[in-house]
């Protein structure tokens, strides 16, 4: 018998998957925190996780552990290396919600650009001479710069082009043919693309912990520019886009990821009426929901089946034994690369 550890919350499908399975037992625990389902870890042989952190004093405890599986494709959460000295599997979901993140980005550019949420607020405070300010901005002929033209990245590109918007995409490992098959204009410096850029929207991994969006990228980016991240916390350095918004640096944000989830109230972003904010649910719809549900809790079964698919083992050459050099387009496998790609740039520069 497999004990199985649901930390978080998860759609029903998913977890009649896991409790229809002769040989699983299934802890769940419906809070999205580590502190919440750390009491849980020791028997658990494999861990089903949301977006809570899983460190490694955690893994530690987990003596049983045998294998991760993400609710998502992200897992800058994890600690990956702690996962490899033991020698477990951190799977994910591979294409399951690209298209509806994508979705969710469009939206919260648009909502952006069109002042949707000051607007309803001035109706309903009873403001109808707000119409007359004129903040909103149109998509038609103007800049998007992609950071990141992975799956989600190229939906995005094909939603953006029908509203008049030239697409730059920045991705040092996708080669100039795929990006411009994508839709879009290759941007090899990066600086450069952020000057042009009337949107920026961010669907890249952290590399090497660090921000791809700081302090600098702002500096150089249009005062009228929307900066918009469906992607990960931390790629977009929070206190540094707050300090530029104050300065007037950029017009405005839409984040639906923070570096603490959820953030602590009162912070400057959530007190700026310029930044729009969602709270983590890019990839949340009912649809996607159960993808990923069913699709994170096969992963677990398969793994003890003998039959988990290589390509959606993020950590595969560390701990299977047949490498798998290339996972095709798989979420976790292309994080892997775009980071030791820009890496590798900037130990070179």
């Amino acid at each position: 018998m497999h004990n199985v550890l649901v930390a978080g919350r998860i759609h029903p499908s998913g977890m009649g998957l896991l409790e229809a399975a002769a040989n699983v037992r299934v802890q769940s625990v419906d809070e999205v925190s580590t502190a919440s389902y750390r009491p849980f870890v020791a028997q658990a042989d494999a861990i089903l996780i949301r977006t809570q952190p899983l460190p490694a004093e955690v893994i530690g405890e987990a003596r049983r552990l045998k294998i991760v599986s993400r609710h998502g494709v992200g897992y800058d959460s994890v600690d990956v290396a702690a996962l490899n000295r033991r020698g477990i599997p951190l799977a994910v979901v591979g294409d399951v919600n690209s298209r509806t993140v994508a979705e969710h980005t469009m939206l919260l550019l648009l909502a952006s650009a069109k002042r949707l949420i000051a607007y309803d607020a001035a109706v309903r405070r009873g403001d109808w001479t707000t119409r007359d300010s004129l903040v909103a901005t149109e998509l038609d002929g103007k800049t998007l710069l992609v950071i990141g033209f992975g799956r989600i990245g190229r939906h995005v590109a094909a939603m953006a082009a029908p509203f008049g918007l030239k697409v730059l995409a920045h991705d040092p490992i996708q080669p100039d043919a795929a990006i411009v098959a994508g839709g879009a204009e290759p941007a090899h410096n990066l600086a450069q693309a952020l000057a042009l850029a009337d949107f920026v929207t961010v669907h890249a991994p952290k590399v090497d912990g660090r921000a791809i969006i700081g302090a600098a990228e702002l500096a150089r980016m249009k005062a009228t520019a929307i900066l918009v991240n469906t992607s990960r916390g931390g790629i977009i350095e929070e206190a540094a886009l707050a300090a530029a918004l104050d300065a007037g640096l950029v017009a405005g944000a839409a984040l639906d990821v923070f570096d603490d989830e959820p953030p602590t109230p009162g912070g400057a972003l959530l007190s700026d009426s310029r930044v729009l904010l969602t709270p983590h649910i890019a990839g949340l719809t009912l649809e996607c929901a159960e993808r990923m549900a069913i699709a994170a809790a096969r992963n677990i079964l398969d793994f003890f089946d003998g039959r988990l698919d290589p390509a959606l083992v993020v950590n595969a050459e560390a701990v299977l034994p047949v490498k798998t050099a290339a996972h095709g387009d798989s979420g976790g496998s292309a994080d892997a690369r775009y980071a030791q790609n820009v890496l590798t740039r900037t130990c070179r520069q």
